[in-house]
C-alpha cells in the first residue's frame, strides 16, 4: 500500500508543476488543467517519495513537482514494477505504461546536481477509471502481470 503525499501539475508545458489540494483525474487523459495530459501512455507521472528524500539527502533542495511529476507517492519503488501494473486509489485506476524516459535537454535539477532521478525512477500512466484525487489517499495496486510470462 502506497499513500499520496502531493498532487502536482503545470498548466504550460515547460514549467514545474507546483502541488494542488485536489485533482480531477479524467479517464483516458490525466489530470485536469495539467499540460501534459491527453490521449497517450504517459497521462500521469509518478515518483516515490522515497527516491525523492534520497536525492534530497544529496543536497537537492527540490520541492515537489519539480521533477515533472504528478503524483508524489511514498510505499512504492516504482521502477522496480512491472510495466502494466495497475493501482487504485478511491474510483482512479491507473496503469503503468513506462519506466524512466530520456531526458533530452538536461533540466536545471540535472545541471545544478548532475543527476537527476525522474529518468530513471519516475513512471508513467495512463487512465482507466477516473475520479478525484487528495493528498493523503491510499493508492494501492490491483493488478501486476506475472513476470514469467
Amino acid at each position: 500500500m502506497g499513500i499520496i503525499h502531493s498532487i502536482c501539475i503545470s498548466e504550460k508545458k515547460g514549467t514545474q508543476k507546483h502541488a494542488v489540494p485536489k485533482a480531477e483525474v479524467i479517464e483516458d487523459w490525466g489530470i485536469r488543467g495539467d499540460a501534459h495530459a491527453g490521449k497517450w501512455h504517459r497521462q500521469i507521472s509518478l515518483l516515490g517519495l522515497e527516491q525523492i528524500e534520497e536525492f534530497r539527502a544529496r543536497g537537492a533542495d527540490v520541492a515537489f513537482g519539480a521533477f515533472g511529476e504528478n503524483l508524489v507517492v511514498e510505499g512504492y519503488h516504482f521502477r522496480t514494477l512491472p510495466i502494466g501494473t495497475v493501482f487504485k486509489a478511491g474510483s482512479v485506476i491507473l496503469e503503468m505504461t513506462q519506466i524512466g524516459k530520456e531526458c533530452h535537454s538536461h533540466c536545471e535539477i540535472y545541471k545544478k546536481m548532475g543527476d537527476c532521478i525522474m529518468p530513471r525512477e519516475g513512471v508513467f500512466a495512463k487512465v482507466l477509471h477516473g475520479g478525484t484525487l487528495f493528498p493523503g489517499d491510499e493508492i494501492i495496486i490491483v493488478d501486476q502481470p506475472d513476470s514469467s510470462d
